[in-house]
């Protein structure tokens, strides 16, 4: 773990908030910046009854330079999306899955050159998936007041306490981006932070696939492959329903009830009705609906289908136990936590498709780590 005495010094809370009020002010705030300068990023939103997230606040930082802009304002500046948009600018956040989200539905912006500095931490042996307030006060001796976390961020104006809250949650970032790389260059890791990072933003962009919901509802594994195809079309028709509607999943049709349908295979609206737990309200409004997806997605040649991950079988958990072993020992002796180098979800997948080659996991950073080990792995895959 890291040591509590800062390892880089860090600017001073400013004395007084920096608002920009115009997308051509924020040209001009961007536009001064070195060209590779890394960029601090943040964003706070609200999201409770939607489906996509509503933005409420962006906070850009650039050494010591920080602002907060209104989402209208940054929506309206073409600067700031261009560069969101380019690789060669650093952006650091941290713990960045929900602020990506945002960006991809808000601006429609694949946010590139990205750096999670909370996988930063991770492999600088700060421990995996600490929250940015303990690595904070750990690195630097400042404990943050998040009174103002589950505020209303689109309420304006906001408080003094929101302003500073927003501010601290981009303050450290660049500091703590030099701490990672001092940490990680000893070890050769500063190219895998690069690269976990943009992995990372990659598979998260892949999730929003309506095509590819229905493989995270693990619970319909038991399903034969007729039912897992009719579980594929209804979980990606209430996907973009959601969306058209912009509301919670739950709200429209919950996991475990799509489930029931596909398991089912209703063919009226009484059989529909019947099945316990679906409101009478939803067969009113999507009866018809489900039905003419159940119909079509058994009709229709789904022999490529591919199928939701079973649990492991009793000999695949012992090879299993002993695969976790073997990775283990590597991630420690490299002072990395196993959740980053192999999760169990990884793991299990691995094991049910029984070989290394080609799994696009195990490539990059994580092939080299595990070089010395791969024929041992092999083994265990062939058992």
């Amino acid at each position: 773990m890291a040591s509590s005495s800062p390892a880089v010094a860090v600017p001073p809370a400013p004395e007084i908030i920096h608002w920009i009020e115009t997308p051509r002010e924020l040209d001009k705030w961007l536009a001064a910046a070195a060209p590779d300068q890394p960029l601090a990023l943040d964003t706070e939103f609200e999201r409770v009854n939607t489906f996509y997230p509503i933005p409420g606040l962006v906070q850009l930082g650039l050494g010591d330079r920080y602002c907060l802009i209104d989402p209208d304002v940054a929506e309206a500046s073409e600067v700031f999306r261009e560069v969101l948009a380019t690789p060669e600018i650093p952006k650091l956040l941290y713990a960045m899955s929900e602020d990506l989200e945002l960006f991809r539905h808000w601006l429609g912006v694949e946010l590139q050159g990205v750096v999670d500095l909370q996988i930063g931490a991770a492999m600088a042996g700060a421990g995996f998936s600490l929250g940015y307030a303990r690595l904070v006060e750990t690195l630097f001796g400042e404990t943050l007041d998040k009174s103002a976390t589950r505020s209303d961020w689109l309420a304006r104006p906001l408080s003094d306490a929101q302003q500073r809250y927003a501010v601290d949650d981009i303050r450290f970032l660049e500091p703590m981006y030099r701490w990672v790389l001092e940490s990680l260059k000893p070890r050769g890791l500063v190219e895998a932070l690069f690269e976990e990072s943009r992995r990372f933003a990659s598979e998260l962009a892949a999730q929003d696939d309506p095509e590819q919901h229905y493989l995270k509802l693990r619970a319909g594994w038991a399903l034969n492959p007729e039912q897992q195809a009719v579980l594929k079309e209804l979980v990606r028709w209430r996907e973009l329903e959601c969306q058209r509607r912009d509301m919670p999943r739950n709200r429209v049709f919950a996991d475990a009830l799509l489930i029931l349908v596909a398991e089912r295979l209703p063919e009226s609206l009484r059989a529909l009705g019947d099945i316990q737990g679906i409101p009478s309200g939803a067969v009113r409004r999507y009866g018809e609906t489900i039905l003419e997806l159940v119909r079509d997605a058994r009709a229709a040649d789904n022999a490529g289908l591919e199928r939701i991950a079973p649990p492991l079988s009793r000999d695949q958990q012992a090879s299993f136990k002993q695969l976790k072993r073997t990775v283990k020992k590597v991630a420690e002796a490299a002072d990395i936590p196993m959740e980053l180098v192999a999760p169990r979800k990884r793991l299990e997948k691995l094991m049910q498709d029984g070989k290394l080659d080609g799994n696009p996991f195990f490539q990059g950073w994580r092939e080299e780590l595990l070089a010395p080990v791969r024929s041992q792995i092999e083994d265990i895959l062939k058992q």
